[in-house]
Order: C-alpha cells, then sequence, then structure tokens
C-alpha cells in the first residue's frame, strides 16, 4: 500500500485525486488548515487520515507538523493546493502579493523540505501541480503567475537536487478547470461561469495519477493538460 500526502483535497482536482487513490486501497494524509476544515475533509473522504497546517502561514509549518505524527516513509507528496487575486501591478498591494507566495510557493518549498527524509526513504516523488501561469504571464495575473513561475523553478531545481536520492520530481500544469478557483476567477474577470466549458477535474486527475504510476525507469519532467474544447 503506498502512502500519499496530499494538499487541496478539499476540492477541485485534489479532491478527485484523494477519490481515486482511496479507492484502489492506497493510504492518504491530507492537509488541512484547521482542525475544522480537517474534520470536513475526513468527513467527505472516509478513509483518509488528515494533518493540520495553514499553508498561507509557511513559517508555522515545522512547528505545526512537528506535533503531529507523521509516516516514516512518503511514495510521494502532491501539492495540489492553490489561491489566486488578479489585479494588475499597479493596483496589487503587498498583501495580495504575500498570501499567493506564501500559499503557492513558499509552503510547497518548505513543506517538501520537511517531508523530504521520509520521501528519500520510499525513493518516493513530488509532484507539484501548477497552472497554465506558471509558464505564460498575462495583465492582471502577475503575483499568481509569479508564485507560479517560482513553482516551476522549484520543481526544476529540486530534480536535479534530488535524483542522486531516488525522488522523482514532477510538475502538471492544468489548463482551466472546473472547481471552486475557477468560479472565483470568472467572478474576477466579470465573466459567467461554466464549468461544463472547463476541463473536468477528474481528467486532470488521470493526468496526475500517469505520472504517479510511471514504471521506476522513467520520469516524466512536466506534462501540460489543455481543454479539449
Amino acid at each position: 500500500m503506498a502512502t500519499h500526502l496530499i494538499t487541496g483535497a478539499g476540492s477541485g482536482i485534489g479532491a478527485a485525486v484523494a477519490r481515486r487513490l482511496l479507492e484502489r486501497g492506497d493510504d492518504l494524509l491530507l492537509l488541512a488548515r484547521d482542525a475544522g476544515r480537517a474534520k470536513e475533509i475526513a468527513a467527505g473522504l472516509p478513509g483518509s487520515r488528515t494533518l493540520v497546517g495553514d499553508l498561507s502561514n509557511p513559517d508555522r509549518l515545522s512547528w505545526a507538523l512537528s506535533h503531529q505524527t507523521l509516516p516514516d516513509r512518503l511514495d510521494s507528496v502532491l501539492h495540489i493546493a492553490g489561491v489566486v487575486d488578479l489585479g494588475t501591478v499597479a493596483e496589487t498591494t503587498m498583501k495580495t502579493w504575500r498570501s499567493q507566495l506564501d500559499v503557492n510557493l513558499l509552503a510547497p518549498a518548505e513543506l517538501t523540505r520537511l517531508l523530504l527524509p521520509q520521501l528519500r526513504i520510499a525513493g518516493g516523488q513530488v509532484i507539484f501541480v501548477n497552472s497554465g501561469s506558471g509558464l505564460n504571464a498575462n495583465p492582471g495575473w502577475g503575483a499568481y503567475a509569479a508564485s507560479k513561475f517560482g513553482l516551476k523553478a522549484l520543481a526544476d531545481a529540486l530534480r536535479g537536487e534530488e535524483r542522486a536520492n531516488g525522488v522523482r520530481v514532477s510538475t502538471v500544469y492544468p489548463g482551466r478547470t472546473a472547481s471552486p478557483m475557477q468560479e472565483k476567477v470568472h467572478q474576477q474577470e466579470g465573466k459567467e461561469y461554466d464549468g461544463s466549458r472547463l476541463i473536468d477535474p477528474e481528467s486532470v486527475a488521470t493526468a496526475i495519477l500517469t505520472v504517479l504510476d510511471l514504471p521506476r525507469d522513467a520520469g516524466i519532467d512536466d506534462i501540460t493538460v489543455r481543454p479539449g474544447r
């Protein structure tokens, strides 16, 4: 039985991945921002276990995990959580910059650092769910894209550093996917939200599981998932 730690399992892509892994009998640790949210996530994904750690406060993740029981080994860490807040560079405040950098970049970096010993023991892998905005920055997306460009750099550096330790590192770049995050984005853009016109989270989950399950004689560094219509 493989053991995975997942962020962002409460909705969207993260929930789809968690359901698929549970259905096949894998062991899941789901990171939640607080005890109340952990209870909600566990109720929706029975059979999983939860950890509490607030990604919006990466400086406290080490303290939070040190007070909870972690497995001796991890087959994967799946970084799926993310936040977005659109705005031009001229109007984006430092608070908005920091909130996106904290959750989208600094927390994944710190969480990976803290869990590398367990990943090395298992010869596991780290999968970062990035975004099309991690490859191209459009007007109004500066802060979010910067956090995702940084996440790509983190993944690329980590891949080279951990290859000798047997840890695989991959990035998945989904296009617009039906999710609560996209509902917020459409509101901020002043557009009507129609999830049927976007990628189904299950399709992105399939891509993630393909990366996760690839035989150990190969690795997928990067994979992009685009809308098919």
